[in-house]
């Protein structure tokens, strides 16, 4: 399992690309995991046969852990039972000689008689055994992950693990601690034959403690603007082929993302972030784009944005899309944003009220663009208009100044300087 960032502990197998028996060719993709920052296609590291899967599709397993075996063309496999294979040691082992997994089986666990870890391994023994579910519930009851027998994969404590012990060690009585933990059958209904369970995968976990801790942290106040995109659809037409030969694509989410940027040098605040009583106000755009998954949402961030012209601007956005998609992004593309644009308008929504994505304090929604009848010098006539929508805090932006800015990002659309083309 490799490392995907400093931060990342464990990762979680999504599919095996290869079976047990396929050759393998060196950076050939080999199988998919996903983090609780990205989800990667792995290469693989050599060429051969692969001659054993150690970790299923579904389960997860500490950075370091042994995943699968590749060997050269007949060359006899060496197999270690999964749990051990899998397991990693609190401290990771040199590397080890081909016959390693095996021979390292013995060591997982070790005797009674070896003295209790330091503080310090022991939170990392809690973290590689255990999921931040397990070790919510622990903290909430007062629980010592360490001493309890685990039955998932390397010795791992599962949730039911968790519950079983509360079960058997709480004593007469209500305990606070616990009532916020209910049986598994009182918290979600039983499958039957018209429906279906399935364990939120880590990315959808992650997104759900973001957006709550949001909507916690955060005031939320939104406004809503109407925009004309006539003159944008205009530019966009002649300059579109001309852009696509220099490898850029000139989408409405260009102009808008040009706009939002130069109406940010006039008002720094929307670029902000609050650090208890201070405000950080950030000099560089580090603008994130929303990007639909299958599997959820992710939000890369193109870096310097300010210093970028619409050409560059638009391959930068094109970029990080494509890769999110194809599960090429690293952890450290996907961190340090102060300001993100998501775009619901490409599946038809007239516009959204989104949520702030921290530490930042505003969030910019476009709903989808298209031909509309207005109001035009007393007359009806057909335009291309959108609504563009401020999500922001009111912790530190007032009303007066988001729609300030909003008013300025409007009449930069309208009024985009061809120049800047």
């Amino acid at each position: 399992m490799p490392q995907m960032g400093e931060s990342i502990a464990e990762g979680t197998i999504v599919r095996w690309m290869k079976k047990v028996g396929d050759p393998v060719e060196r950076d050939e993709p080999l199988l998919e995991i996903t983090t609780d920052k990205v989800d990667a296609e792995i290469p693989s590291p050599a060429a051969g046969v692969l001659t054993e899967i150690t970790v299923k599709e579904g389960e997860t397993v500490a950075v370091n852990s042994v995943v699968g075996t590749i060997a050269h063309p007949g060359e006899q496999p060496v197999h270690a039972p999964a749990s051990k294979a899998a397991a990693a040691p609190a401290t990771p082992p040199a590397p080890p000689a081909r016959s390693g997994p095996a021979e390292a089986g013995p060591h997982v666990r070790p005797p009674s008689s070896v003295p209790p870890p330091s503080s310090s391994s022991r939170d990392d023994l809690r973290r590689r055994k255990s999921s931040p579910l397990v070790r919510r519930i622990a903290r909430e009851n007062d629980v010592d992950i360490s001493a309890i027998r685990g039955s998932g994969i390397g010795g791992r404590v599962t949730k039911h693990d968790i519950l079983a012990h509360l079960g058997e060690h709480q004593a007469p009585g209500p305990r606070p601690q616990a009532s916020a933990i209910a049986p598994p059958e009182a918290r979600s209904p039983q499958p039957d034959a018209r429906s279906e369970i399935q364990p939120l995968s880590p990315m959808r976990k992650k997104i759900a403690e973001h957006m709550v801790l949001s909507k916690r942290t955060a005031a939320h106040v939104h406004s809503v603007f109407h925009v004309n995109f006539s003159h944008v659809e205009h530019l966009r037409r002649e300059k579109k082929e001309d852009y696509a030969r220099l490898g850029g694509r000139l989408t409405y989410l260009t102009f808008i993302a040009k706009a939002v940027i130069d109406a940010i040098r006039r008002h720094p605040v929307i670029n902000a972030s609050l650090d208890g009583d201070n405000v950080v106000y950030r000099k560089d755009v580090n603008l994130g784009i929303a990007v639909a998954l299958d599997s959820g949402l992710i939000v890369p961030v193109v870096r310097n944005a300010g210093e970028k012209n619409l050409l560059g601007l638009s391959r930068a956005i094109a970029d990080v899309a494509d890769r999110a998609r194809a599960k090429q992004l690293k952890p450290d593309e996907v961190h340090g944003g102060t300001f993100t644009v998501t775009n619901p308008g490409q599946f038809g929504s007239q516009f959204g009220l989104p949520i702030i994505h921290q530490p930042q304090v505003a969030i910019l929604a476009v709903g989808t663009i298209e031909k509309r009848p207005v109001v035009v010098d007393d007359a009806i006539a057909i335009r291309t208009m959108g609504y563009l929508t401020l999500g922001y805090d009111h912790r530190l932006i007032d009303g007066a100044v988001a729609d300030q800015f909003m008013a300025d990002v409007k009449k930069q659309i309208e009024d985009f300087d061809p120049n800047q083309i």
